[in-house]
């Protein structure tokens, strides 16, 4: 009787770790098919992408700011 409970304990814990273990991998199986297929993955930096934007914002607000005189004749210049 205690090799019947037993192997049932047993049995229900693996039953339990193999629905855990593919409850966390269904969601990203496509993300490791891809990864395993040697395909490389677009690195997550949000902090890139805000530095650029903020670039991009300065560059905006120097080109708008009044020029003096002198720099505007050296632009038409050109």
């Amino acid at each position: 009787m205690m090799m019947v409970i037993g192997s049932l304990v047993f049995a229900s814990a693996l039953v339990a770790s193999i629905a855990i273990i593919a409850s966390t991998v269904s969601p990203q199986w496509r993300r490791i098919v891809r990864l395993a297929t040697g395909q490389v993955e677009e690195p997550f930096a949000p902090l890139a992408t805000l530095a650029h934007a903020e670039r991009r914002i300065a560059v905006r607000r120097w080109a708008s700011a009044p020029m003096p005189a002198s720099m505007r004749r050296f632009r038409e210049a050109a």
